[in-house]
């Protein structure tokens, strides 16, 4: 029987939902939420952002990145620094830093285990389907 786009939509939101419980559960030892710690994921690969592209990266408005940005300073993770103009910049700190590394090798540990049952063509295979799909709408 073919999947139904719907049916696949489905499967990629539960497949969603499946890793943010398993990842939530395995960052919580480090005192990180998984919206904090994808914080410091782009603030590793984007130094410097702004708050409101952070906010577009990590699916969040505005106003509610700047409460969680607040609360990630108070905690020594990220620093709050004046930018040219208006927009205030983020930067990791040491052990903002210290904590995204430990929690990106949890974060691998849950992704393999997810995937243990594809093989390596697979996994690109489904990588190059959803970049198309994904591709369709230049928000995502």
């Amino acid at each position: 029987m073919p999947h139904q786009p719907a049916e696949v939509a489905l499967a990629v939101k539960r497949l969603q939902h499946r890793h943010h419980r398993a990842l939530s559960k395995a960052l919580a030892p480090l005192g990180l939420s998984l919206v904090q710690w994808d914080v410091l994921r782009h603030l590793n690969r984007n130094p410097d952002a702004s708050l409101h592209d952070l906010a577009v990266l990590t699916f969040q408005t505005d106003q509610s990145f700047g409460t969680l940005a607040t609360r990630m300073a108070d905690r020594g993770l990220v620093e709050r620094l004046p930018g040219p103009g208006r927009p205030v910049r983020h930067r990791l700190t040491d052990e903002g830093e210290r904590l995204r590394a430990a929690g990106q090798e949890l974060v691998d540990g849950v992704v393999q285990a997810s995937f243990q049952h594809l093989s390596a063509t697979q996994i690109e295979q489904l990588g190059a389907l959803l970049d198309v799909v994904l591709a369709t709408d230049p928000t995502a």
